[in-house]
């Protein structure tokens, strides 16, 4: 008699698409959403008329088959504004995601790991964090020239804490244990500590952080630019295409509720993304799931 084990080697699970979408429901819309976006801005440009064209005689426009979205009180395109707007949200929320990330994980793995520094680093991040942001960013634009440029470091400075407390309450939390301490009792270098241990165990809860920084970034850059503290007023964004229509909005409502509806729609889809990542990357969570 042949004896039966349960041994055999399961054969290899194929990659199913569909089955993908259905366990992760949110970050297939929300990605699927930001990437039409996304390519909306980066090719949108090249179809769309210009966005600084000024024809009085077209001005306050309803969209019609020749202008989508309508016109403003200039006859300038409001399409053409909406499109060209989108770049600039983009550009702001994700630079200040990627920096941001960079450098509060730089301080969050120095201060949760490194005790020498933590009372002294985590104090001034909580005094910039009791600084609002929005009022932070203003005066650092009014003591400069307007710009994108500015407009991100502008930014950049308040969302900072956010990503070292996270990072940092991790750290925490791994340094305590045991194969971290068996680690150093080894005599293992700090340098390398961190980087083939600590370094993995913060990237989770970091790509999910840096979603919702990203989504913060593109609300403070259109409040900046409403107020007339962003980018100048000649660069189409979001904000300022909001601003420039507010007196208009009882009879051409569409130059503010389309780029509003626009941003409104990036915000969702970065939280989406957000939510979903969390939901994927926290492991509690995803037992449940």
């Amino acid at each position: 008699m042949v004896a039966v084990t349960d041994d055999l080697p399961l054969p290899p699970r194929r990659f199913s698409l569909g089955a993908a979408i259905r366990r992760n429901p949110t970050i297939t819309f929300g990605a699927v959403l930001l990437t039409v976006l996304v390519l909306l801005a980066l090719f949108g440009p090249l179809f769309v008329g210009d966005p600084l064209k000024i024809a009085p005689v077209n001005r306050l426009r309803p969209p019609s088959e020749r202008w989508w979205f309508g016109t403003d009180q200039f006859g300038r395109d409001v399409f053409s504004r909406t499109i060209y707007g989108s770049r600039v949200s983009l550009i702001v929320g994700l630079s200040v995601a990627a920096i941001s990330s960079v450098l509060g994980l730089a301080l969050g793995l120095a201060c949760g790991y490194f005790r020498a520094m933590d009372g002294f680093v985590m104090r001034i991040m909580d005094g910039v964090m009791a600084i609002p942001s929005i009022l932070l960013a203003i005066a650092l634009i009014t003591l400069t020239r307007p710009g994108l440029g500015i407009v991100i470091v502008a930014i950049v400075i308040p969302e900072v804490p956010r990503i070292v407390r996270v990072v940092r309450a991790v750290v925490l939390s791994i340094r305590s244990q045991p194969y971290i301490e068996s680690a150093v009792a080894g005599g293992t270098r700090n340098i390398k500590l961190l980087w083939r241990h600590v370094l993995p165990n913060t990237l989770a809860p970091l790509i999910v952080q840096s979603t919702y920084v990203c989504a913060s970034a593109m609300l403070i850059e259109a409040g900046l630019s409403f107020l007339g503290a962003g980018v100048p007023p000649e660069v189409p964004s979001w904000g300022n295409i909001i601003a420039q229509g507010r007196t208009f909005f009882q009879i051409a409502p569409w130059s503010i509720l389309i780029p509003g509806a626009f941003l409104a729609t990036t915000v969702l889809a970065v939280n989406l993304l957000g939510d979903g990542l969390r939901d994927r990357l926290d492991p509690r969570l995803a037992r449940r799931l």
